[in-house]
């Protein structure tokens, strides 16, 4: 019998929260995701010394983004060589396009029998006739260069964070994305599409809805706004309202899913965290669906820091990574992240947000 050598453990290569639909029901609910070289293993906890399933990556294909579901956003499509499909929804449009990039990627290491490394020799070049369009939508998200987020007014409606399509069109011909409007459209419409677009008010929606001849309109009525941005429309709203969708206007600082300890009853849960600046919030949606946040966290003023066990004292049953903000009003917040790297980038943009806004 010849000696092969060791067995090679396949590597890990990203691991974090993903919402991943059910397999029988058509349920969603935030997993803890394992990208290694040749698979994708979800744990129901990040504590699992199990996985509830594994998908391997041999022949197996990705459609991203995947628009099966409606309004549920973000989401990628993994197919196994069987035409098994399976579902993951990311949080973020960022958080959605890296997940893809390495899965793609260990998936064409496995087809050409090499191993995955994410350096690369290639070089990056603009191609006149072909647009990225993760790298464009970058661009357009550019504080100073992109896109300008306004407030728009329309049948006695307020449409805060939003632009017009003319708009877009524009900007993409002053910025020679673009050689005409014609081809600005077929842009646009990709972009819509593919989620980095989501349309406001009537004009808008009823050309998404097939009431057009295209998705996305070249027009000074059609209202659109970026997908992760802080997009809100007021009508003749009470002074509560008001006050409450205050909280909404700031810019997206940062954006991911933490697990939160509970107030009550001390359990935890997969919770999407949004942190905006100016006015200083943070919210806290379900992963799995809701545009309603479940609670939100006023900054201005609060204490944020790392702590290595639970406040009570008791043995910690989710691992470590943990930090704590303090409002100003003395109201608790136990929150883990999942690497001790993504703790240290939270504990300083809260802490950045903090300061700086009101």
């Amino acid at each position: 019998m010849t000696d092969q050598g060791p067995v090679r453990e396949p590597r890990l290569i990203r691991e974090g929260y993903l919402v991943k639909k059910g397999s029988m029901f058509n349920t969603w609910k935030p997993m803890w995701v394992v990208l290694s070289e040749d698979a994708v293993e979800f744990f129901k906890k990040k504590t699992d010394n199990s996985p509830k399933g594994m998908i391997p990556l041999k022949g197996s294909t990705l459609t991203s983004p995947c628009q099966d579901f409606g309004k549920r956003m973000f989401v990628f499509k993994l197919t196994t060589a069987k035409q098994q499909d399976h579902f993951f929804q990311a949080s973020h449009l960022e958080e959605r396009d890296v997940w893809v990039k390495d899965i793609k990627k260990a998936i064409k290491c496995i087809l050409g029998g090499q191993r995955f490394s994410r350096k690369s020799t290639k070089k990056s070049v603009n191609l006149p006739t072909t647009i990225n369009l993760s790298t464009l939508y970058v661009s357009m998200r550019d504080p100073d260069k992109g896109i300008r987020e306004m407030k728009l007014e329309k049948d006695k409606k307020m449409y805060n964070h939003c632009f017009t399509g003319s708009h877009v069109i524009d900007w993409l011909l002053s910025s020679n994305f673009i050689q005409n409007r014609q081809e600005g459209l077929m842009v646009a419409s990709a972009l819509l599409n593919e989620g980095y677009f989501q349309p406001a008010g009537d004009v808008a929606k009823s050309a998404v809805e097939g009431l057009s001849e295209t998705s996305f309109l070249d027009d000074e009525d059609a209202y659109y706004y970026f997908a992760d941005s802080g997009f809100f429309c007021e009508g003749n709203s009470s002074d509560d309202d008001g006050i409450f969708k205050e909280e909404f206007r700031g810019i997206v600082v940062k954006q991911g899913c933490l697990l939160k300890q509970g107030h009550r009853r001390k359990n935890w849960k997969v919770r999407k965290f949004v942190l905006r600046e100016d006015p200083a919030y943070m919210h806290y949606y379900d992963p799995a669906g809701g545009e309603d946040p479940l609670g939100a966290i006023h900054l201005r003023g609060c204490v944020v820091t790392a702590i290595e066990d639970t406040p009570d004292g008791k043995k910690n049953e989710v691992g470590g990574n943990l930090f704590e903000i303090i409002t100003a009003n003395e109201v608790h917040y136990v929150l883990q992240a999942a690497t001790s790297t993504e703790r240290t980038e939270w504990i300083k943009a809260v802490q950045l947000v903090a300061r700086t806004g009101k």
